[in-house]
Formats: structure tokens, C-alpha cells, sequence
């Protein structure tokens, strides 16, 4: 790895220090795949000034996001204090990711991420931000209902009755915690079968380039039918690989990250402020019961949302 920067250091400690809070007698594991081997340098040297016990594990076994990584690497996450997922596809919704949150360990996730996205958004104030991010969680998790609509077409309703919100702050400093980095969002998983009405992406794609807005009408919890152009294609082909389950609604995201861009990259792209997401796949990691080796987001731009029939966003803007 060449000499890291007075930044990529500085962004590296924040990390260690503000989102993770590593003492010096705790082990802390990096994953990561050959792509990503430069990135999972700035952590592995930033951990380094704080505990002798750190371990890096690679691979390069993974061809799409909420695949599980291989068996050695999932139970070094398990015995880990402090995990940190620097890789290309996406670890978080995987059964070894939900076991080592279930053992104690601390993981900060952050698939895809790219040396430009760490320098702009890891030296962030996390604080304000998950604050909104906590209390969205909660009104989430409080909620039975939710209605989504968007200028360019979205007009959708979820059930969310016994579902808990997730708050992705940016601070997993105790045993247990999870999240991407970068953060910010609220979410939570819709109840299975339950989610009808059209959704318009169109502002970003899970790792696809958005030629033209996809288009998804949904019934009964599943995309019946997927249109657009060529990323419509795409994430047709992605889901229907890891078959009829992957078409399932996952997720219902808001972002709430200031610093976040859109991209294809949505590790970022999903956090982007004031925006809704929509995720289909995989969606233990929510509660819910549908386990298909994918979870694929799309992106609501502008978006109006109401919980319980009150306003929480409106046209991309909060009104909390």
C-alpha cells in the first residue's frame, strides 16, 4: 500500500475513534476482497495506533450483494470485538453479519465505498445527524402505516405493524450495534405480501447506472412487473438469478446524510438527504423472513411520506 495521506489518516481515526470507539485492548478484524485492499489499509493502519489486535481477511468469492462470505470469515466476525466490511458487494444482510451482531461484535459496513466517498463523508460530525436518524427509527417503529408518492410517480402504501426502525447513525460503540459507513438513514422492513402501488427509482440503482427511471408495479409485497431500459433490465436479470423471493419489498429507507451524493454507488446514494429507498430481496436483517442471497435498493427523488397519515416528508423536504 503507498503512504497514506494526512487525510486518509485523519478519516481512518474518526472512524476508530468517533464511530467505533476502539480501545486498545479490543481485537478488531477487517474484511475485505482484493478491489478494496487499499481502503482496508487506511483502517488496518488507524486501528493499529490503537490495539495491537488487528486482523485483516480477503477473499474474492462474492458476485453480488447479501452473498455469505466463506466460513473462516464469518466465525473471525463472530469472535471479533470490532468488525470492519470493507468490501465490493454488500455483507450487510447476511446470516454471518447477523451472527456476529448477535455475539457482541461492533460492524461498521461499507460495500463498494471508494477512496473519494471515505475522504468526503468519514470526517463528518455524526451527532445532528443521528439524532433525525434515531427519531425517524422511532416514528417508524411506532407506525402501521405508510404511503409514499413522488412528483415522477411513486404512489405506494406499506404495512409496517410490528416492525421495528432501524436508525443507521454512524456510532456502533456498543456491543451489538451495526451500520454502513457512510451513514445516515432510518429504515425498516414492510411486512411481507402487503406492499401495493407503482415505484418510480430515479435516483439511483444498487450498482446500476440509471439509463432511465425503472419503473416497478407491485402487488401483493412483489414487483410484478419491472420497466424502463437497460437498468430495468439489469435489475430484473440480478433478481430473478436469485429467484422468485428476490422480488419481494425489503425495505423502506429515508436518508439523512448531508454530505451524501447520488451515484450508483449506493452505499452513498441511499443516504443521500431527504431521500426515500426502496429496497426487494433479502430482508432478515429487518425482521422479516425472506433469506435470497440479494438486496437491491432503488432511489426516490423528491419524495412526499406519510406515516400513519401524518407528514414527514414533503417533496424532499422534512417537515419534523
Amino acid at each position: 500500500m503507498t503512504k497514506l495521506t494526512s487525510q486518509e489518516l485523519a478519516a481512518g481515526r474518526n472512524v476508530m475513534k468517533q464511530c467505533l470507539a476502539i480501545k486498545s485492548n479490543e481485537s478488531v478484524l477487517i474484511v475485505t476482497d482484493p478491489a478494496r485492499s487499499n481502503l482496508a489499509g487506511i483502517f488496518a493502519a488507524a486501528a493499529k495506533a490503537i490495539t495491537k489486535k488487528v486482523e485483516l481477511v480477503s477473499f474474492n468469492t462474492m458476485t453480488g450483494n447479501a452473498q455469505e462470505p466463506p466460513p473462516l470469515a464469518a466465525q473471525k466476525m463472530k469472535t471479533a470485538d470490532v468488525a470492519l466490511l470493507v468490501t465490493t458487494y454488500s455483507l450487510s444482510h447476511t446470516k454471518a453479519r447477523k451472527n456476529a451482531s448477535q455475539n457482541g461484535c461492533r460492524i461498521a459496513s461499507m460495500p463498494g465505498i471508494t477512496l473519494a466517498m471515505a475522504k468526503r463523508t468519514l470526517m463528518a460530525d455524526f451527532t445532528q445527524m443521528a439524532a433525525l436518524s434515531t427519531k425517524l427509527a422511532e416514528i417508524l417503529s411506532q407506525a402501521n402505516s405508510a404511503r409514499l408518492t413522488s412528483a415522477a410517480g411513486t404512489d405506494l402504501t406499506f404495512t409496517l405493524t410490528g416492525r421495528l426502525g432501524d436508525a443507521d447513525t454512524g456510532l456502533y460503540t456498543t456491543p451489538g450495534l451495526w451500520g454502513n459507513l457512510p451513514a445516515g438513514e432510518a429504515c425498516i422492513g414492510p411486512l411481507e405480501n402487503k406492499t401495493q402501488g407503482t415505484l418510480i427509482i430515479d435516483g439511483a440503482m444498487a450498482e446500476i447506472n440509471l439509463d432511465q427511471p425503472i419503473k416497478i408495479i407491485i402487488k401483493d409485497g412483489l414487483a410484478i412487473d419491472i420497466s424502463g431500459g437497460q437498468a430495468a433490465k439489469r435489475l430484473t436479470a440480478t433478481l430473478r438469478q436469485a429467484g422468485p423471493q428476490a422480488f419481494q419489498v425489503a425495505e423502506l429507507g429515508i436518508g439523512t446524510n448531508p454530505l451524501a451524493q447520488l451515484s450508483p454507488n449506493i452505499l452513498e446514494a441511499e443516504k443521500v438527504y431527504a431521500t426515500c429507498h426502496v429496497a426487494f430481496g433479502n430482508n432478515l436483517s429487518y425482521g422479516g423472513i425472506i433469506d435470497v442471497p440479494v438486496h437491491e435498493d432503488g432511489v426516490i427523488l423528491q419524495p412526499t411520506l406519510q406515516i400513519d397519515g401524518k407528514m414527514i416528508l414533503k417533496a424532499g423536504k422534512f417537515l419534523l
